[in-house]
């Protein structure tokens, strides 16, 4: 059984369709670790950060997991969690957002799949999230998350993940793509990612032909 959380304004069933041509097939080494281990464990709790992805939740059900969803991205845009700083500058505020989203109990989930969303999330969330995702995954849980690399460049397309199967993966083009809050806010190095998920046990890089570097977290 699949257990979903949507978000206003999330995809649509026709949208899907009107982008389904654009998809790009990716191998996915970050994808195919996770999910051997999580076929071997069996009755595992996944949260996909991305948008909803039917295939996605299917692939889950099929290894005997329970999915949620939460498109914490465009969830982040909402404007009620906006503030404005003594500088007159607008940001979206960390302590609103999340008494609202990524609700869940300490050491719920045994694997999260973040994919490229710490790229183009809000700098006032990034750390804020990963610091609630360290405290909702098991210890000896997993978390697969994908960086763009400096090559990609500021213009790189936002995508929605389907899982294929256990290590292939379809890119599918967001209609979102063309406004600026879904633009690559940054690129991390490795330096920067390892600070960013300190906190866990340890990190595995798998670098890609596609500029993307994906890493795999064990909390």
């Amino acid at each position: 059984m699949s257990f979903l959380k949507f978000f206003r304004g999330g995809g649509t069933h026709s949208a899907e369709a009107q982008n389904q041509a654009e998809r790009i097939s990716r191998r996915s080494n970050g994808l195919g670790e996770l999910s051997r281990q999580l076929a071997r464990e069996g009755g595992c709790s996944i949260l996909d950060l991305g948008p909803t992805s039917a295939a996605n939740i299917t692939y889950f059900t099929n290894l005997g997991t329970r999915t949620y969803t939460e498109d914490i991205l465009r969830a982040s845009r909402e404007p009620q969690y906006l503030t404005t700083t003594a500088e007159g500058q607008e940001v979206v505020d960390p302590d609103k957002f999340l008494a609202e989203n990524l609700n869940f109990e300490a050491e719920q989930f045994d694997a999260v799949l973040c994919w490229d969303v710490s790229d183009y999330l809000s700098e006032s969330l990034v750390k804020p999230v990963v610091a609630r995702l360290h405290k909702v995954v098991k210890p000896g849980g997993l978390l697969l998350a994908f960086f763009h690399t400096k090559d990609a460049g500021a213009d790189a397309p936002y995508h929605r993940y389907h899982i294929v199967d256990r290590d292939t993966l379809q890119l599918q083009r967001m209609p979102v793509s063309n406004d600026p809050n879904f633009k690559l806010q940054r690129v991390f190095n490795n330096r920067h990612i390892e600070n960013l998920f300190r906190e866990f046990g340890s990190i595995k890089f798998f670098l890609g032909r596609d500029n993307i570097r994906e890493v795999l977290v064990v909390r």
